[in-house]
């Protein structure tokens, strides 16, 4: 692993649609590609273009997958501009989507959560990492 790795985050869904609109709309990511019927799956991958990372949601037509196992599996987005971080929250809910508690309190000390469509959390967290 080094500097140059790029790292992608893929997470089946049965919500493809509403997953997509969550992290397009509510989180600000973009879509990067998308694909349909590979191999019996749909997919979309979504990021923030030349950025190092990205997540890939898929769906397999046939085989459900249900909601997340506990609400403490997260995403955290640290935004250390408050200006910035306030933006992402604010865009969050001009999308529709409202903060939730957290499971473990660190997270709303300085930030905020929010879940998306399958039951996975993801915190705007106002501050830098290393924090």
């Amino acid at each position: 692993m080094n500097a140059d790795t790029t790292l992608r985050v893929a997470r089946p869904t049965d919500r493809l649609d509403e997953v997509v609109r969550f992290y397009v709309t509510g989180v600000g990511l973009q879509k990067l590609d998308e694909f349909s019927d590979h191999g019996g799956f749909d997919g979309v991958m979504l990021g923030v273009p030349g950025s190092p990372y990205h997540l890939e949601f898929t769906r397999q037509r046939g085989h459900p997958v249900g909601r997340a196992p506990t609400r403490e599996h997260l995403i955290v987005f640290y935004l250390p501009d408050r200006a910035g971080w306030k933006a992402a929250v604010d865009r969050m809910v001009a999308a529709g989507y409202h903060p939730v508690a957290p499971v473990n309190p660190y997270w709303s000390r300085v930030g905020r959560t929010f879940e998306d469509p399958d039951g996975y959390h993801v915190v705007f967290q106002h501050a830098s990492w290393p924090a």
